[in-house]
């Protein structure tokens, strides 16, 4: 993790390069499992692409997506209830085998890859649950989360602190005595100390009121300001897509809509059948 200094502003950016435009400037339903993502995607520096893959022996539940993100954007996965969105970020994170398809990062396929050697590779994941351990300290749970590192850890703990102020006065009590809203900053914290390249967040907002969403949020953007690429799958796509660079609608497994977070929120299509309205 980079010192948290200048930000960068300009929340979103104008590359349309992974929808698939007509000319029009509206967006169309993408379809990995017959076409290619655009070299653009495919030279992304995180890049799950057209993958399927299930649990076991179990029918596939990813089928074709490509899901891909710069160095310092955010990309956020929405769609309905079984869409494969938690799916589509565990087999990014090689929580599952892919049957086709391919993970990369920064250009190295690591689709082969076990979770502990992509953590190695500077990936980091949150799980939506039991992501704490809600027995030891809040400061504890930091040191867990530098557990392959040889060196001196104590700048990131103060960074993770001028990140979440209220872990500092809260470091010495039991992470499990803490509201909602700060364990979760306990596991994005704890997360942050192996200094990763790529964060991934599943539904970081799950059971936290709003105002404490929009706070978790906020942090979200510092960190990808830091230049860490963020990958979340969130429940509240709206809120989720105002701050997101890229923006991934998957249906069955597949990719519905694909653009930018303005993109998706701007089209009728999206905001009807995904958005309320």
């Amino acid at each position: 993790m980079t010192d948290y200094e200048a930000l960068r502003d300009n929340r979103g950016n104008n590359d349309r390069s992974i929808a698939k435009d007509n000319g029009s400037g509206g967006l169309h339903v993408a379809d990995n499992r017959q076409t290619r993502p655009a070299p653009s995607v495919s030279r992304a520096f995180l890049v799950g692409e057209a993958m399927v893959g299930g649990y076991g022996k179990g029918p596939s539940i990813l089928n074709g997506c490509t899901i891909a993100a710069e160095k310092g954007e955010i990309a956020v996965i929405v769609g309905p209830n079984g869409a494969g969105k938690s799916t589509a970020m565990k087999a990014v994170f090689g929580m599952l085998d892919l049957r086709q398809g391919s993970v990369r990062l920064n250009g190295e396929d690591i689709t082969r890859l076990t979770p502990q050697a992509r953590v190695a590779k500077g990936m980091a994941f949150v799980p939506q649950v039991r992501n704490i351990f809600p027995s030891m300290s809040v400061e504890e749970n930091l040191e867990m989360g530098a557990f392959l590192r040889r060196d001196d850890i104590s700048r990131t703990i103060e960074q993770v602190y001028g990140l979440f102020t209220i872990l500092r006065d809260k470091r010495r009590q039991p992470a499990g005595e803490l509201s909602g809203g700060q364990r979760q900053q306990v596991a994005v914290g704890r997360a942050l100390m192996t200094q990763p390249s790529v964060l991934m967040l599943d539904e970081p907002t799950a059971g936290v009121s709003p105002i404490v969403m929009d706070e978790l949020f906020d942090r979200i953007i510092e960190i990808a300001r830091q230049g860490i690429t963020i990958l979340m799958v969130e429940q509240n796509a709206r809120q989720a897509l105002e701050i997101a660079d890229k923006g991934y609608v998957l249906v069955q497994g597949g990719n519905a809509f694909t653009g930018t977070g303005k993109e998706l929120l701007a089209d009728p299509q999206v905001r009807k059948s995904f958005l309320g309205g």
